[in-house]
């Protein structure tokens, strides 16, 4: 008896959760046909009626037009200029004997940088002191040929034959002098074996590879480096697409990562007449001012340049909607009448994008739950 009990109690309960969710497929179907009756779609155009739901939560404007300056905002990096920027190599080797300037002072044009021991620059010396010897003797013996000519004592070969050597002497002297200037070597120093290396620009030593005692014997490698970084340059690598938009004397507005939040302004100095065919890049130099010593090369920045100015309509970004592969508005072609259409896109500005196709200026659009529209 108990067992006739239990069926008919798991039999009432089946039939009754059937009920259940009979009602609540009802409900189910109730609010679809709501939803569907809501929205009707004949061809491309969506029509919504004036008691819907959908309806009230649109929003419509007119597409305005703005004045627009394209960004374009590439990652750049600090550099010095390469026309305040010396590698300081000796002409000759020898031992440092003495170091005027470290690293990281600061120097004056024509400043003492250190003070080489070298015996290239005593052979120097010594060839343009035999040279000058060897002048005067020759002008000493030509004066003479010319006094005994005039007494028609010498013949005429012998005082050709001595200003030759005097112009012989002259040449010898005039080149190991040369030798001696393209040294450096100063007239003071034009006696001995000791040469100072000056500084030729006024700036900052940056770096050093030497110390006093050391022989350098490397005329191709720089002891210490001067470098003027009250300006430097921001290199910015330009994208080819981006190219016909950037010229020089255009603004730029720098910022620096170690700097985050803060702007430096500065004008494109120098574009690149050669693209980078790995990157496909052109290189743009910014110049900006350096007196505070902030900006130390090899910081990276973002640099951005600005466009020239156009006029172009432009719609906000929340009346945008993402289908597939398309961007499209909602276009309002009669009250309550709505038809999608694919856009191309610019310039963005704050919370407003250019349309470049697809939209007119005075044309009304969904600004605002357009995704309830789409399909």
């Amino acid at each position: 008896m108990s067992g006739v009990w239990t069926r008919r109690r798991l039999f009432t309960l089946a039939f009754a959760t059937i009920a259940v969710a009979g009602c609540k497929g009802s409900e189910n179907h109730g609010a679809a046909a709501q939803s569907d009756a809501a929205i009707e779609r004949t061809g491309d155009q969506i029509r919504v009626p004036a008691g819907s739901p959908v309806l009230k939560a649109l929003q419509v404007a007119a597409v305005e037009e703005h004045t627009i300056e394209r960004p374009i905002v590439v990652p750049g990096v600090v550099e010095t200029d390469p026309a305040r920027l010396v590698k300081i190599v000796p002409p000759a080797a020898g031992r440092i004997v003495r170091l005027d300037k470290h690293l990281g002072d600061e120097v004056k044009r024509n400043d003492a940088l250190f003070v080489l021991d070298s015996a290239d620059v005593a052979l120097a010396v010594a060839d343009a002191g035999k040279a000058d010897a060897g002048q005067n003797l020759a002008r000493r013996n030509l004066d003479r040929q010319r006094e005994l000519m005039a007494a028609e004592i010498a013949a005429r070969k012998d005082l050709e034959q001595a200003e030759s050597d005097f112009a012989l002497a002259e040449s010898e002297s005039r080149r190991a002098h040369a030798r001696l200037a393209q040294l450096g070597v100063s007239a003071q120093e034009q006696t001995g074996r000791l040469y100072t290396l000056r500084s030729p620009i006024t700036g900052t030593v940056i770096d050093l590879t030497a110390a006093e005692g050391g022989f350098w014997n490397d005329t191709n490698a720089p002891i210490m480096t001067v470098a003027d970084l009250s300006t430097v340059w921001v290199a910015a690598s330009i994208p080819e697409k981006d190219l016909a938009s950037v010229f020089v004397g255009q603004d730029a507005v720098i910022t620096l990562n170690a700097y985050s939040g803060e702007s430096i302004r500065g004008k494109v100095r120098y574009l690149g007449k050669v693209l980078d065919p790995d990157t496909r890049t052109v290189k743009a130099r910014v110049v900006i001012d350096n007196a505070s010593g902030r900006f130390r090369p090899g910081m990276f920045a973002q640099v951005t340049f600005h466009g020239e100015a156009h006029r172009a309509p432009a719609v906000p970004l929340t009346a945008l909607v993402q289908s597939g592969f398309d961007t499209r508005v909602f276009v309002e072609v009669s009250p309550g009448v709505f038809q999608p259409r694919a856009v191309r896109m610019g310039a963005r500005m704050d919370d407003n994008v250019e349309i470049l196709s697809g939209l007119k200026v005075g044309e009304r659009v969904v600004v605002k739950e357009g995704v309830l529209l789409n399909d």
